[in-house]
Order: C-alpha cells, then sequence, then structure tokens
C-alpha cells in the first residue's frame, strides 16, 4: 500500500520548526519589531524577471510580502516583521520547493551594514555559531575567477564559463553569464567557510534596492548570506525613488517581451506607496526552510517540510 499520505518530515523535524519559528518572534520582540500579516493573494506580482510567480484564480500567489510590507511601512507601521508562506514556480528540487516559509523584516534608518549585524545575530543564535564575515562579490571573482565582473565583457564572461563548465548555453546576457559562474564556480567555493555576507552587487542586479558610487562605478547596495555554501537570506538598502523604481519596472517587463514571456503588470499600489514617502530603511528575506536545514544537518528541503511538493 502506497503511503505518500505520510509527512515528509520526521517529528523530530517538526519539533525543531516549532522551536526555531518560537525563538524568531522572541527575537524581534525583545526589540520591539511588530510582526504582521499581508494578503498571500495579490492583484499583482513581481516583475522580476529571475522570479516566476504563481497564478492563483484571478490574483497572484505573492513571490514574497515585500510589496505589502512596504506599504505598511509607508504608512508609519515602524519596524516590521513576518513569517509567512511564499510560492514560485519552476522551482522543484533538494533546495527548492514552490512552496515554501520565508521570514521578511523592515528596519526604518538602518543602514546595510546594521541589518547585516542583525541578520547575523539572528543566524548565528538559531544556529549556535559565533564566526561571521563579509566579502564583496567583486573580490569573490577576482579571487576565484580572476576577472573584475563589473568591467569584464560579455565575450570574457562566456569564454570563462565555456572554458571552465560543459554548457549548452546561449543567447545570454551578461548577467545571465555573470549568475552562471556565480552558481556554478563562485558559490562552491563558500562550502567551507561558514557565515559570508557576499556584498556590493552590479549595479544591474539592484532590483529593489538602492545605487551607491564605489570609486568609478556604481554598486547595488544588497547583500546575500550563504552558510556553508547555501544562500538563504537576501538584503536591501531599499530604493525609495517612486520614478527610478517605475524604470526598473519598464526594463524588467521589455525583457520578459524580448523572451517571449507572459507580461505582468506594475504593482500600481507599491508605486502609490513609494510617492507617498517610503522611510529610509534596509530589508531582508530569510529562507526559514534552509535555515532549519542547516540547523539539522538535512541534505533536502523534503527532510524538513511537513508535506513537500510532492505530498501536499
Amino acid at each position: 500500500m502506497e503511503e505518500s499520505w505520510r509527512p515528509a518530515a520526521p517529528r523530530q523535524a517538526l519539533h525543531a520548526r516549532a522551536e526555531m519559528l518560537a525563538a524568531i518572534r522572541t527575537f524581534f520582540q525583545q526589540r520591539g519589531v511588530l510582526e504582521v500579516e499581508t494578503p498571500l493573494l495579490g492583484a499583482a506580482t513581481v516583475t522580476d524577471p529571475h522570479i516566476e510567480p504563481l497564478p492563483g484564480a484571478d490574483r497572484w500567489l505573492q513571490t514574497s510580502p515585500e510589496y505589502a510590507m512596504k506599504r505598511l511601512l509607508a504608512a508609519g507601521s515602524g519596524p516590521i516583521f513576518q513569517v509567512c508562506k511564499a510560492f514560485r514556480g519552476g522551482e522543484i528540487g533538494p533546495r527548492h520547493n514552490p512552496e515554501f516559509t520565508m521570514l521578511e523584516w523592515y528596519r526604518p534608518g538602518f543602514e546595510l551594514a546594521q541589518l547585516i549585524e542583525e541578520v547575523a545575530e539572528l543566524v548565528c543564535g538559531l544556529l549556535n555559531r559565533d564566526d561571521w564575515r563579509c566579502v564583496t562579490y567583486g573580490e569573490l571573482f577576482e579571487r576565484h575567477l580572476q576577472l573584475d565582473p563589473h568591467s569584464a565583457s560579455v565575450e570574457e564572461l562566456e569564454s570563462i564559463a565555456r572554458e571552465k563548465l560543459d554548457l549548452n548555453f546561449s543567447a545570454a546576457g551578461r548577467d545571465d553569464w555573470l549568475d552562471l559562474l556565480q552558481t556554478h564556480l563562485v558559490e562552491p567555493q563558500l562550502r567551507e567557510q561558514g557565515l559570508v555576507f557576499v556584498t556590493d552587487y552590479p549595479a544591474s542586479q539592484a532590483a529593489l534596492a538602492r545605487l551607491r558610487r564605489d570609486g568609478e562605478r556604481e554598486v547595488a547596495e544588497r547583500f546575500e548570506l550563504y552558510v556553508d555554501g547555501l544562500e538563504i537570506a537576501n538584503g536591501y538598502r531599499e530604493l525609495c525613488d517612486p520614478q527610478k523604481q517605475l524604470l526598473r519596472f519598464s526594463r524588467d517587463k521589455s525583457r520578459l517581451t524580448e523572451e517571449g514571456r507572459a507580461e505582468r503588470e506594475v504593482d500600481q499600489r507599491l508605486v502609490d506607496a513609494l510617492e507617498a514617502g517610503l522611510p529610509d530603511c534596509s530589508g531582508v528575506a530569510l529562507g526559514v526552510d534552509r535555515l532549519l536545514m542547516l540547523l539539522l544537518g538535512a541534505e533536502r528541503l523534503s527532510d524538513v517540510l511537513s508535506f513537500d511538493w510532492n505530498r501536499a
């Protein structure tokens, strides 16, 4: 008799998840950060071509609570956090599930370095670790691939990729080659390095983050946190300028059109909130399921999910 009705995760993982969620809530309560809830279904979704949203009946399952939480910030909520389900299509595997648990929080008045310290304090506390460091995106590429990712040409990036990887990859843009090199050649180098915050991403990968001048070039004020080579968090010094954000949305939509993918309308309510005034803030999204994997030494997300995609 097939027993697919049974949960994927063992009882130990269920208890560990409950304890982790309680610890997360205590962490923020002690710091005066308000827990909020926002809709899982929204009238609009992200325009980011790198994220594949899932449609509901006549709404979108949200890829993160970011847009709604920014509307709360613009309305004067102050510092807020949320633990919720998020949904992304095309992401199934040992480290991906279309439905997953996300922790997201925003800190008005925080610069990115302050948020990095808070993320490190939370994660180190949950994983019982005490060592972390920051390294720039450029430093990693220069150390492991001997190239400057901010100035290298598309041809240089493609040449290195084809030299070092067995590829069936064509018609890619500059950021596609950078992503390929990062995921296949740079990230594996982080597996033995504990907690590493990667900062100062190329300006073209800013998404909803601000840009800042770094010598002769601009870089994105964002970070990604890797723990033993596993990416678990993505943080921004949030872009507050509605016109700059609209320009980025427009670029996203143009790329979707060029790739023959379905059009996604801009979330006008987010734009309205930015125009009303998003406070200067930094925010981060953290994958709770992946964090639990690290805590338990699990190899697959299904080991920590009560019911993964194949059992839901």
